[in-house]
């Protein structure tokens, strides 16, 4: 009889297990729809990067990505949501972290207030900004875990802020659990470990989210094509003007996203100005750090010359505090450091500008009135003014090294990162796996992947080349820094990005406006290596004397 009994039971499981599935598989959250009215909008645009073949994704089911953690979500009500936005839209770190202390505000909660955003907004196609292409289903679980964890009083081991912070990644930095495709169809079902940065996040307590869109193979794919794009997640809009404002690339899904508010934070790549460029796009902190502050490990890569993670938030508080988390020594990155950061313990605006020398340059005074004016609000809070113009220095080769890094450390990446058989080995097998379906894979082309195959630059030609971009780059910016003795040079957007990334040079970028049209307009401080905490200090006083950034009208 007590068999009897047992099998019934694990028979009703079985059956209710079974119910509970089918019930998610009939429930549709979101619909495909036709794109090809919004792509006619875009086809005569002025910005030739602008001009669409397509919005929405061709690969991605939006169910699969949003069903999972639908019940979690459906539990907050929208009042409970008014209620959190005082307390958390827009706020730092530091912020929730007092609320979280003080009872008012918990980890769970914490994060249902940005799935709730991310579903408010991504599952409307009037809305989405195509920038979530991967959630954590066990994200709400490990948030509940830390509340327990909290109300037993089993918090007093916790030593940094970022602990309990739901961060979002860049979707070519290797996560384990969830997919890491670096936007194209050939890594779609790409499993791995945790990139090193990734595990410094955990370690330190932080949650991960989901991973977002970028410009397919970080922008290094076709010429000419619009960033944001790739033929896993579609194409990344910018909530500031959808179809009208580029995203910026390649990390424009870390940019839109901590833009509208779908996170705490997080974390970009750059090679030469994709984190720069679409921070200032999207009106937010990103900071490019040193080669070698923060690990490459794990992350699908370019150029293992001059890669790099870096942090993007909506305040240079954050920045410091998700740099922070993700630093440490790796051995199986050649170029990675230790170096302390030492900017937490202390209030980052603290006498930041007064008596601090920066560069200026000329012509960017004389063609842009926002970044004018931003110069003389330095000057009435006491920042020496010295305007400058950098000399010409050649750039020639620049393309060689990525082609030719990227030849070589791509199949090193899919030889030591990857955990699965994948279509592809190299650049060659990518290229000929593109071909067989060029309206899905490449739609845009992939002149790029091609320019890397019949580049013929040798190893030892490639030394000589990186070696002399190292002291173009250098001179580009210390003719001036060491005549003026110059705190750091002043620049907009990623303006001077290639030049920072030759000489290996850490650089911030703070916004500073918007333009008449209400494109996002920044302002970019950049200093000699390892010289991170004070960009930081520099872009913390800046903030603090214009907060000049807004949230999107239709994300507020």
């Amino acid at each position: 009889m007590k068999k009897y009994v047992l099998v019934v039971l694990v028979l009703l499981v079985i059956s209710c297990k079974n119910k509970v599935e089918d019930a998610k598989k009939e429930l549709v959250l979101w619909q495909p729809y036709n794109d090809s009215l919004e792509v006619a909008e875009n086809a005569e645009h002025t910005n030739p990067r602008m001009r669409y073949k397509l919005i929405q994704s061709k690969v991605i089911d939006k169910n699969e990505i949003f069903l999972p953690l639908y019940p979690e979500v459906q539990k907050l009500s929208n009042e409970e949501y008014k209620a959190l936005k005082p307390l958390i839209l827009e706020q730092n770190i530091y912020t929730l972290r007092k609320y979280i202390d003080n009872g008012e505000l918990t980890y769970e909660k914490l994060v249902l207030f940005y799935l709730y955003r991310i579903y408010k907004y991504e599952l409307d196609n009037a809305t989405t900004l195509n920038t979530i292409v991967a959630l954590n289903k066990d994200v709400v679980m490990q948030a509940r875990k830390l509340d327990e964890l909290k109300k037993k009083g089993g918090e007093s081991n916790v030593v940094h802020p970022i602990y309990g912070m739901p961060i979002l990644l860049k979707d070519n930095i290797n996560t384990k659990g969830m997919f890491t495709t670096a936007g194209s169809i050939a890594f779609k079902n790409n499993v791995t470990d945790d990139a090193f940065v990734v595990k410094r996040l955990k370690e330190n307590g932080a949650l991960i989210l989901g991973k977002v869109n970028l410009s397919e193979w970080a922008y290094f794919l076709c010429t000419g094509c619009p960033v944001g794009y790739s033929a896993v997640g579609g194409q990344t809009l910018n909530p500031y003007g959808r179809k009208i404002f580029e995203t910026g690339g390649s990390s424009a899904g870390s940019g839109t996203a901590v833009a509208a508010n779908y996170a705490v934070a997080a974390v970009g790549t750059e090679t030469s100005g994709s984190i720069l460029s679409p921070s200032s796009q999207n009106s937010v902190v990103g900071l490019k750090p040193t080669i070698g502050f923060l690990s490459r490990t794990g992350i699908v890569p370019i150029s293992s010359t001059l890669d790099t993670p870096g942090p993007m938030t909506k305040n240079v508080t954050d920045a410091a505090i998700l740099l922070d988390a993700m630093k440490g020594k790796d051995a199986a990155d050649s170029k990675s450091v230790e170096k302390e950061l030492g900017v937490l313990s202390a209030p980052l605006t603290d006498n930041s500008l007064k008596g601090k020398r920066f560069g200026v340059i000329k012509n960017l005074l004389a063609a842009d009135s926002i970044y004018r004016a931003s110069v003389d609000k330095l000057r009435e809070h006491g920042s020496i003014i010295v305007e400058i113009t950098p000399p010409e220095v050649s750039m020639s080769g620049f393309l060689s090294i990525l082609n030719i890094d990227m030849k070589h450390d791509l199949p090193t990446y899919i030889k030591n990162q990857t955990k699965n058989k994948l279509p592809i080995q190299d650049i060659k097998s990518a290229v000929a796996f593109n071909a067989k379906d060029s309206v899905i894979k490449i739609p845009y082309g992939q002149s790029l992947f091609r320019g890397i195959l019949a580049d013929a630059t040798t190893v030892e030609e490639l030394a000589i080349i990186v070696s002399n971009l190292e002291q173009s780059g250098r001179r580009y910016f210390n003719e001036a820094m060491d005549v003026h003795n110059l705190n750091a040079i002043l620049s907009i957007n990623n303006y001077h990005a290639g030049y920072a990334a030759v000489a290996k040079y850490p650089a911030i970028t703070v916004p500073m406006g918007y333009k008449k049209t209400g494109e996002p307009i920044s302002l970019t401080f950049i200093a000699k290596q390892f010289n991170e905490a004070e960009l930081l200090r520099y872009a913390a006083g800046f903030e603090s004397a214009f907060k000049a950034r807004q949230i999107p009208e239709n994300y507020n």
